[in-house]
């Protein structure tokens, strides 16, 4: 591996292969709680042994030996010497543990299963993803387990206190254990169900990172890689689950966009000024291949099929005016029949709006505003600010714009916003 320090070096081992390490010590323990503290209990011996005797030859092994062998501590203390114990001590005899007990030398550090890590990897997806735990529970569970993500970096990410992330995660473990859900990937007839909700979490951490709901950042560029590495993890734990590469396929053409999205100031630039030759076209070819291979399962698209083949639309296109909006306003109907949502419908106005013209789009938004749809967000009064503007009813546009103002709670997109206002108060309109 690269020479790091040693406190670099778990760091960079913890971020890989923590969900392995939690994986596999929660298989062998049987309890997932444990296991993850056990998990955090090497962590910390690492990093006061590493940079004190250098990093092993395998760190991960290391790792997992380290918590494998509190967990015998942990038994034999409180003398539960049953058959689990049994059991792994025999595991440790193998490798991690000398014969008589003593600490495991370098040529003993526990080496992985492939196939077995794997299933390990999945199936603490499914836990970390488990609809007995409350939304905000599932995120940071899954941040922290899969993405090695520590509590301070979780709060930093969504803007909340790291005691609160710390508390979510010690709920969500409580919960777990209370409701005696089992270590394992679940049943083939449970499997679809559960899947959808590791998929939701995945694209809710890309969400937040993408578009920040708030903060001085328009988008989180860590915590949206983080999204794509989980996505790209989840494919190939579920090779043959077209909606999962359906995602991945979403994020990375949505992040494909990202260098174009932002000036060098940070503030936002909309998507019919972009430099569509800063795009990330190596990231757009990832996200067709991805796209490509969820449709040859035959199966039609999902939700996240048919944002990526939305996303595609905006990918190929040389400009704006060249975008096949016609088909978007399709896809947009096909994915308001499949998930209907109040955003999906914005959405489709503003396709509509470039297809057809602000007038068509602009009654789609009022049955919105009609319904009390969005009440508390800045998009609906944004989009029909905008589409007012093109009108020309300015007084009117002015007023949604305010509206919209008020709402948001990103600095970088309040600050457009407040642009677009001025603009008509200067009498410049759009």
């Amino acid at each position: 591996m690269p020479e790091y320090g040693g406190r670099e070096a778990v760091a960079a081992v913890w971020r890989i292969e923590s969900a392995r390490i939690v994986g596999a010590l929660a298989r062998y323990t049987g309890d997932f709680p444990l296991a993850e503290d056990l998990a955090q209990e090497a962590l910390a011996e690492a990093l006061v042994t590493w940079p004190r005797e250098g990093v092993p030859r395998n760190p991960a092994g290391w790792l997992l030996t380290v918590g494998r062998r509190r967990a015998i501590d942990g038994f034999r203390r409180r003398s539960a010497l049953d058959d689990r114990y049994a059991a792994l001590a025999r595991d440790l005899g193998e490798g991690g543990l000398a014969a008589g007990g003593a600490p495991a030398g370098p040529e003993q550090e526990v080496l992985w299963d492939p196939d077995r890590i794997d299933d390990d990897v999945l199936a603490l997806m499914f836990l970390s993803c488990h609809p007995v735990l409350a939304p905000e529970a599932r995120v940071a569970l899954t941040l922290r387990v899969i993405g090695g993500l520590t509590s301070d970096e979780i709060a930093r990410a969504f803007l909340v206190p790291t005691a609160t992330v710390q508390a979510r995660i010690t709920r969500a473990k409580k919960t777990l254990a209370a409701a005696r859900v089992p270590f394992e990937i679940p049943p083939v007839a449970d499997r679809a169900d559960r899947l959808v909700s590791v998929l939701r979490v995945i694209y809710v951490i890309f969400t937040e990172g993408s578009s920040a709901s708030s903060g001085t950042d328009l988008i989180r560029f860590d915590l949206a890689s983080e999204a794509q590495r989980l996505a790209r993890v989840l494919g190939r734990l579920v090779p043959d689950e077209p909606e999962a590469h359906s995602l991945l396929a979403l994020l990375e053409l949505t992040a494909a966009r990202f260098p174009a999205r932002t000036g060098a100031d940070g503030e936002p630039i909309l998507l019919e000024n972009q430099d569509r030759r800063r795009w990330d076209r190596a990231a757009i070819a990832r996200g067709r291949a991805a796209l490509a291979r969820a449709e040859r399962a035959r199966r039609g698209l999902g939700t996240y099929g048919l944002q990526a083949a939305i996303a595609e639309c905006h990918a190929v296109a040389p400009s704006v005016a060249d975008t096949d909006w016609a088909r978007i306003v399709v896809l947009y109907e096909a994915l308001g029949r499949l998930a209907p949502s109040p955003v999906v419908e914005v959405n489709r106005a503003v396709a509509v709006a470039m297809a057809q013209g602000p007038g068509a789009a602009l009654v789609i938004v009022d049955e919105l505003v009609a319904a009390g749809a969005l009440a508390t967000s800045h998009l609906l009064p944004s989009v029909r600010g905008e589409l007012l503007l093109r009108l020309g009813r300015e007084s009117e546009a002015r007023a949604e714009l305010a509206e919209a103002v008020a709402r948001c709670g990103n600095a970088r997109e309040r600050a457009v916003l407040e642009r677009k206002v001025a603009s008509i108060d200067d009498g410049r309109g759009a």
